[in-house]
């Protein structure tokens, strides 16, 4: 049996102006015609969904369904990266972040604020409404600047960041649970949620809140030289969503982690279509099989070379030649003499 389900894809890099890339059922065509069996849907772009509208009725819910599955797919689940994002700036970011929100609402970090939580809201009703179990977003950052300890972090600064983390999302979490869905932070650079050690304070701030649970994707971790595989190890209790996205680490003399300050195509540490990449995806698969993830895998594309349409088409195929179907019957079956518990005390020689 296979617990694991996929091949998906996130729609959110290949939208476009030009067909088949301007409107959810040709995109959902498209990606059927490459071999995927789901699409995970970003939020933010109204070509694809209107995230109020389909908490509000479960009527337009149903159509946008209808729209995918009339495409021969699944919609595997919904994408708030950016709203939730913006549920926590520093006012360093507050113009770069600034586009990610509404018109209406930029220039003003409290206005801006309250759209993301109401957002993220939206979402977990959404997909209650679609029928889905589990959210992918970012948890946003407080305390990004503060990543590297020069100057010197004042005692205290941590905690306090992370409770203040904690009780924005806190309400967010509650609606989440209320609708019978896992909200996933992707562990990324960038916000305060970047490896598993900030992920724990989080956590402890929320009381380790049932559905404060993970987004995985390995190619964040070879940027970070975390390991990955441990990481499974670690924290697949709370791992209810998988990014398939390669990566790959090439230190110089020049550079390092860090970058430089280069462009993608110039840093060490860069994306690559899968395949092309450092990442042991056969072991990743082996790991989640193992633990019985019953999410599924979603190919997420941010190559620095490949076109985006040859990463898709050849990242099907990827992930469908990775999906293990799981034995039902141990190797030495075979071998078996069968037992009863006199016969086990025989063995070990008890009377």
């Amino acid at each position: 049996m296979t617990t694991l389900k996929g091949p998906g894809i996130f729609l959110a890099q290949f939208l476009g102006d030009q067909a088949p890339f301007n409107n959810l059922k040709s995109i959902c065509l498209w990606a059927e015609s490459l071999g995927f069996k789901g699409v995970q849907i970003p939020t933010w772009d109204p070509r694809c969904i209107d995230l109020q509208k389909a908490a509000e009725s479960k009527t337009y819910a149903d159509e946008i369904r209808g729209i995918v599955e009339e495409c021969g797919l699944s919609i595997t689940e919904l994408s708030t990266h950016l709203q939730g994002q913006l549920v926590a700036v520093h006012p360093a970011y507050n113009e770069l972040f600034d586009g990610f929100a509404p018109e209406s609402v930029r220039g003003n970090a409290t206005a801006r604020t309250e759209w993301a939580v109401q957002q993220l809201k939206y979402a977990a009703k959404a997909s209650q409404n679609l029928g889905l179990n589990a959210h992918a977003t970012f948890s946003g950052s407080l305390l990004w600047h503060t990543v590297y300890p020069w100057p010197q972090r004042p005692a205290g600064l941590v905690e306090t960041g992370f409770k203040e983390l904690a009780k924005r999302w806190k309400p967010i979490l509650d609606v989440f649970d209320e609708n019978g869905v896992d909200l996933c932070y992707e562990i990324h650079p960038g916000e305060d949620l970047h490896d598993g050690i900030s992920y724990e304070l989080f956590l402890k701030e929320v009381n380790n809140h049932a559905r404060a649970c993970l987004l995985y994707d390995p190619s964040h971790f070879v940027l970070q030289c975390l390991d990955y595989l441990e990481y499974i190890d670690i924290y697949h209790e709370r791992i209810r969503m998988f990014h398939v996205k390669d990566a790959e680490f090439n230190p110089t003399g020049r550079q390092g982690v860090y970058g430089g300050f280069q462009s993608w195509i110039n840093r060490a540490g860069r994306f690559r279509s899968l395949g092309d990449g450092q990442v042991d995806f056969s072991s990743i698969f082996s790991k989640l099989a193992a633990y019985d993830f019953k999410g599924w895998a979603v190919m997420e594309w941010e190559c620095c070379l490949k076109h985006p349409e040859d990463g898709a088409k050849e990242g099907a195929i990827f992930i469908q030649d990775h999906i293990i179907r799981v034995t039902e019957k141990a190797f030495d079956d075979f071998a078996g003499t069968g037992s009863d518990e006199t016969f086990n005390k025989k063995i070990l020689g008890i009377q």
